[in-house]
């Protein structure tokens, strides 16, 4: 059966990196149960049982080159993946056979896996976020006095910055950031805890040892990379564990997808766009368009991953006693592809946001369009400085307002509030004075104060703690 004839996932073909395919593969799969096979028996022989350095050779000579043949022939015959791969390991090391998983149960190479795995997923999530974190920085940072229109409601509201908005997308990258590793650093392994989590079969090797068993632990976790392992556990660990890390996807998710909607907005508003290239396509039927395809991608992937959660929530949730299997099939799917779906959302976001589109001129229209609605209080304090009655002013005001707004949503004329005003003497002022008055720069507050300290205080001590992992560019070849 050809590639063609059969399903493949998307994000294998369009979406995510070969890197975070490579973590959730059967490769990386089976490789780690053979380093964990591995660290159980080097941990059991420094506790004294019968295993040998030449068992232990044996076992690390063929840790990679995985006999998937012979694992699948087993598995046809018993229906169990691990013993299979007990069963295929044991082929290829005759001397080790017999000491192969020795005391484990399956969640022991299963579980602890998962935990590895979802560490490697988490670090290239995190390395990825710092990335795009440095692009919004820098572009929070060029842009952090131009003036824009800022809404509540979608509805003009006062002014602000197009470098403060961006430092709004860059502090939700930055909780993200943040609960990113607070997770790395909190996940713990299973260890091995045996088949209902009380580890009868290691009381039965070590004879009652229990220094011995915790030790054991210790020393796999240590191998493994880990600094604990967890303190209690059926035969799984809680798979609020999942859920915990798959919440912390879904927040990646949560700021993406902001972002895309005020990218889409934005590009609407001819403000900024997302990078168009020469040669791409916007519509079939309409050659002029410019479609924010990128950021259309990023709200659709986020919804996905945001959905997802629910899929670990659950499992958390029915999980009978020490364990039942009916977590198993959904979490090999919800899990690996929460991580796949942030890893294709931050490869498109690192993609936009290190070729952002500004249009100055369009910004600076839309601000004057709408700035003498949002001057009148100035102008009012104004008058009132130069004699004017403020009650009389400001109705004077809420009327000129209302005509000029008719003007431009009746009419489809241009606002002339400014000229109403400045041939109103009750205001006492010219229309070259009011157009002082008019400038955006007057109306931003603090806003490139803020970003200045926000970057400074927040953001870039981050970066400059991580400088070795920026620079990272994405081009998307769909």
């Amino acid at each position: 059966m050809s590639d063609h004839s059969r399903y493949i996932s998307p994000f294998s073909t369009r979406y995510a990196s070969p890197e975070m395919q490579f973590v959730f593969s059967e490769d990386n799969k089976f490789r780690t149960w053979r380093r964990l096979w591995i660290a159980l028996a080097r941990a059991e022989q420094k506790q004294g049982l019968p295993i040998t350095d030449e068992q232990i050779a044996e076992l690390e000579a063929h840790k990679d080159d995985i006999n998937y043949d012979d694992a699948q022939r087993r598995e046809r015959e018993c229906r169990h993946d691990v013993m299979s791969h007990v069963y295929a390991y044991g082929l290829q090391c005759p001397k080790a056979r017999g000491i192969i998983h020795l005391g484990a149960t399956s969640c022991y190479v299963g579980d602890n896996t998962d935990v590895i795995i979802m560490k490697q997923g988490l670090e290239i999530v995190r390395r990825k976020v710092l990335n795009v974190m440095d692009q919004l920085a820098r572009f929070a940072d060029k842009y952090k006095a131009l003036p824009a229109l800022a809404y509540t409601h979608l509805q003009p509201a006062q002014l602000t910055t197009v470098g403060k908005r961006a430092t709004l997308w860059l502090n939700e990258l930055y909780m993200d950031f943040e609960e990113i590793e607070h997770r790395i650093d909190t996940l713990a392994l299973l260890g091995s805890k045996g088949t209902t989590g009380t580890q009868a079969s290691f009381v039965e090797l070590l004879g009652g040892d229990s220094r011995k068993i915790r030790q054991i632990e210790q020393d796999i976790a240590s191998e493994m990379g880990f600094s604990r392992v967890v303190p209690v556990s059926g035969q799984t660990y809680s798979r609020k564990m999942d859920y915990m890390v798959v919440s912390t996807l879904s927040g990646v998710a949560q700021t993406a997808s902001k972002f895309s909607y005020d990218m889409r907005l934005l590009q609407n508003f001819k403000e900024m766009e997302e990078p168009f290239e020469a040669s791409q396509i916007g519509s079939s039927a309409m050659p002029y368009k410019r479609n924010p395809m990128r950021c259309e991608r990023i709200t659709s992937l986020s919804r996905y991953v945001m959905v997802d959660t629910l899929n670990a929530a659950i499992t958390a949730a029915t999980q009978w006693f020490e364990r039942t299997l009916d977590d198993s099939a959904n979490r090999r799917i919800a899990v690996s592809e929460a991580f796949l779906g942030v890893d294709a959302i931050l490869n498109i976001m690192m993609n936009v946001c290190d070729g952002l589109v500004v249009y100055e001129k369009v910004i600076r229209a839309r601000v004057m369009n709408e700035l003498p609605f949002m001057a009148t209080e100035n102008i009012m304090m104004d008058a009132v400085k130069r004699g004017g009655d403020r009650q009389q002013l400001h109705e004077k005001l809420r009327v000129h307002s209302q005509a000029a707004a008719r003007v431009v949503k009746e009419e489809g004329g241009k606002n002339d509030l400014i000229d109403r005003i400045a041939a109103d003497p009750a205001f006492m002022v010219t229309r070259e004075e009011i157009e002082a008055i008019l400038d955006p720069a007057n109306f931003t507050g603090r806003s490139a104060e803020q970003v200045e300290e926000f970057l400074r205080d927040v953001i870039r001590p981050v970066l400059e703690a991580n400088r070795a992992l920026l620079g990272e560019k994405q081009e998307l070849s769909v």
